[in-house]
């Protein structure tokens, strides 16, 4: 009886098993995680001084209305100032690799995103001028999460579940989904931050540092995690 001797690169799930293998690093190497939370923490920080800059605040007996004008001036042009930025840097790394950067479907995201921000603060503004439309008592539940959802934050969530699919990372989609519950249902509202007294802007800057906390938080940790 004789033995032929059997090469690693002759089995067939030798062979599917190192192709499934490079075609993860290669995944791997395409994902600039860290550079999209790090952009995106970068610009929810800046719109804190922005916002607080250009509020119209009147306070009265009754109490005290705001106008938000700076997120109008200033959200739009940062999101896809953003999103341009973090494309450029994946196609910016996807040559200097010699790889391809499967970032388009999340740059197209974010683009629309922000085109929806728009026309929701712009209907908002129109028709609800000032405080929210329940004077009778405090906004019902389902108005402070579709509020949060339409706001630059709970955007940015729903841009990142693209990336998270785009990408196949599964960190990056937990990341996501814990971010969107604290955006969406663990951030107090205006009125839970009333210790800073009458003055609405410090209680409407809060969530937004927190935010952005939580977003540079998740780029050291994916930066790390990269290296």
């Amino acid at each position: 009886m004789t033995t032929d001797a059997a090469f690693a690169g002759d089995d067939p799930r030798r062979l599917l098993s190192e192709v499934r293998g490079l075609t993860g690093r290669v995944r791997r190497d395409q994902r600039l995680t860290w550079v999209a939370l790090l952009v995106l923490a970068g610009v929810t920080l800046l719109a804190v001084p922005f916002d607080w800059r250009f509020m119209t605040v009147r306070c009265e007996t009754g109490g005290c209305t705001f106008a938000r004008r700076g997120m109008l001036y200033y959200w739009p042009p940062a999101l896809l100032l953003a999103y341009a930025a973090i494309t450029l840097g994946y196609l910016r790394t996807a040559r200097a690799r010699g790889l391809g950067a499967r970032i388009l479907p999340y740059a197209i995201t974010g683009a629309v995103t922000a085109v929806v921000f728009t026309a929701a603060y712009v209907a908002a503004a129109l028709y609800f001028p000032g405080n929210p439309p329940f004077e009778g008592g405090p906004a019902p539940f389902w108005w402070i999460v579709l509020d949060r959802l339409i706001a630059p934050w709970g955007l940015i969530g729903l841009a990142l579940l693209v990336l998270a699919a785009v990408e196949r990372h599964l960190a990056l989609l937990l990341f996501t989904a814990g971010y969107l519950v604290l955006a969406l249902l663990v951030l107090p509202t205006t009125e839970g931050l009333s210790l800073f007294g009458t003055d609405p802007r410090p209680s409407l800057a809060a969530p937004q540092v927190i935010i952005g906390a939580v977003l540079l938080a998740g780029a050291l940790a994916f930066r790390r995690a990269h290296r």
